[in-house]
């Protein structure tokens, strides 16, 4: 058995991981919760954005959305960049563009929040250095150069960013000097350890090939269900080709997609990446939520190359055998048999779509058994995660909702809107339930919402959701869940110090064991906070906890006490 280091136990009422300056502003009161009545556990989420500090707009260009690149949005993450035990929030963000005639109006600068406790944030993007003011699409987080401390990779519609973190609070953008200052329209992007040398490597999708001066100049042609004249995209636009970098060990990379078995050679429509051990094999896979092609997943072969295996998967097109308009991407345990499922969100008029894992890389479409269909059709869907709301130790799931023709609003007999109401869906041993009218003030906040990211920023045990949304600030839901059950997080960090990118821990309580994996990306170009969060229902202690670390080694705690954070070091 593998020697760990147990760093840190933290109580139920800890106000922080650790020690810091009291916030200048004054904290934002939660809402005393009523009694736990018999039954499922309430859900109540409340936007609090604003109240916290997070105010900044993020744009999505001109009010018509005459091009595609108007209507992706733009991705968030949830991430201690600071070191100090608290979740921070990074914004991506874009332009304002005027309709006629067409020019760029204003340029959206991405925003970097820290948490200063007591559920405030403060606006540091000055002083951090990331403010940046290219048109932005989604983040990715990890600890790329092995120094100890948390990097961003921000995708760009032109040249994408990588932020390294000096550790003064303060970033140095260095994507030129470190060779990934791709220049087309990026989307999704993962960080992970695919040859199993230590260090990170990075895959990042490429949407569509397109110019400024063709964004300009776009006109709506498209008829939508028709009725509504909308932008034109993805078919007859030419797909970007997705880019995966190989770390030098020395902060730089080398783009090795061909040699590595990456081709895109459909150019297809890449937006949503997940970069997760599917087949459980000690090494990373990579899947793709392609918009309208076939989704790609390629198997890792252990030693740093790739097969794409999409299609004979199952998990390349729906159980209908059709290519979906993919958008988002997560993955986790949903039915309980040990085995990571693949959730997709889509566009209107479609199902979203979860693959249940038969082994092997096996995937078979289940949104028709789990209720997913019939729940999701209607909506058009972005970010999306497997999270436990109610910690009663499986896990649920949160979409983000949104069109990209505003105008919908225009043909009510369309029963479209371009502002959508998110998805709250309860877990009822494999099959989806739609509890978001039930589930606070927060999930009936109407947006064209993009990005979802998920982690508790507020360190009360239970976790938040992180929405972007087309030309408005974010959306902060604080979880205020009444009748949850006990939770345990994990913080696991490597022997730099920094979170374990695609380490695995497997929880066992009174014999029924979950699994959560640390992971950079995923979503709709967002990032989750870099720890795991398990609820343990009724039970107040947790009977074993194995760590499986990237490079194959394993820890084991036994009797941990439930309602605490856990800070393990691999040593």
């Amino acid at each position: 058995m593998h020697r760990l280091r147990l760093l840190l136990i933290i109580p139920l009422l800890a106000t922080s991981a650790c020690g810091g300056p009291a916030p200048s502003a004054p904290p934002v009161a939660k809402e005393e919760k009523p009694t736990p009545t018999p039954g499922p556990p309430q859900p109540r989420f409340v936007d609090v954005a604003e109240a916290a500090g997070l105010k900044t707009v993020l744009y999505g260009g001109g009010p018509d959305k005459d091009h595609i690149l108007e209507s992706v949005g733009t991705g968030c993450a949830i991430v201690d960049y600071d070191g100090d035990g608290r979740l921070d929030v990074f914004l991506v963000n874009a332009w304002v563009l005027d309709e006629q005639p067409s020019q760029v109006k204003l340029k959206g600068r991405n925003a970097l929040y820290r948490n200063k406790g007591e559920g405030a944030f403060e606006d540091v993007t000055a002083k951090a250095g990331v403010a940046d003011e290219s048109w932005g699409c989604g983040v990715s987080a990890a600890d790329y150069d092995n120094d100890g401390r948390v990097d961003f990779y921000v995708t760009n519609f032109g040249p994408n960013r990588l932020y390294r973190n000096k550790g003064d609070g303060t970033f140095e953008q260095v994507a030129e000097k470190a060779g990934v200052a791709e220049a087309g329209w990026g989307a999704g992007s993962a960080f992970f350890d695919s040859d199993g040398d230590g260090d990170l490597d990075l895959y990042v999708a490429n949407y569509i090939e397109a110019t400024m001066d063709e964004v300009l100049a776009a006109r709506r042609t498209t008829v939508w269900r028709d009725m509504v004249k909308v932008l034109s995209g993805p078919f007859g636009l030419r797909g970007g080709r997705d880019r995966f970098y190989r770390n030098n060990g020395d902060g730089a990379f080398t783009d090795v997609t061909d040699a590595v078995g990456m081709t895109d050679t459909a150019e297809s429509y890449g937006l949503g990446v997940l970069a997760s051990d599917l087949d459980m094999d000690g090494d990373v896979d990579v899947f793709v939520a392609n918009d309208s092609n076939p989704n790609f997943l390629y198997r890792n072969n252990g030693d740093g190359t790739f097969t794409e295996v999409g299609t004979w998967s199952g998990a390349g097109v729906n159980g209908g055998g059709v290519a979906q308009a993919g958008m988002g991407v997560d993955s986790a345990d949903f039915d309980g048999d040990g085995l990571p499922d693949i959730l997709v969100t889509t566009f209107a008029q479609d199902s979203a779509t979860i693959y249940r894992n038969e082994g092997d890389l096996a995937f078979q479409d289940v949104a028709v058994p789990t209720g997913l269909k019939a729940i999701t059709y209607r909506a058009l869907k972005w970010g999306c995660a497997f999270f436990d709301y109610d910690q009663d130790a499986d896990v649920d799931v949160a979409i983000a909702n949104g069109h990209i023709y505003p105008q919908v609003d225009l043909s009510p007999e369309l029963n479209e809107t371009y502002r959508q109401r998110p998805f709250l869906l309860r877990n009822d041993k494999g099959r989806l339930t739609d509890v978001s009218k039930d589930a606070g003030p927060g999930f009936q906040v109407a947006a064209s919402a993009r990005g979802l990211a998920v982690g508790d920023y507020d360190d009360d045990g239970d976790l938040d959701l992180l929405f972007t949304a087309m030309d408005a600030p974010p959306l902060l839901l604080r979880n205020d869940t009444t009748g949850a059950g006990h939770w345990l997080k994990l913080r696991l960090l490597n022997r730099h110090g920094s979170p374990a990118i695609n380490a695995r821990a497997a929880v066992t309580v009174g014999g029924k064991t979950q699994i959560r994996e640390m992971r950079s990306g995923s979503s709709h170009q967002s990032q989750n906070a870099l720890e795991l969060h398990l609820g343990l229902g009724a039970a107040t202690t947790a009977d074993r906890v194995e760590i499986a670390w990237p490079g194959g080694r394993k820890s084991t705690l036994e009797h941990v006490e439930a309602d605490r954070t856990l800070t393990v070091r691999d040593e």
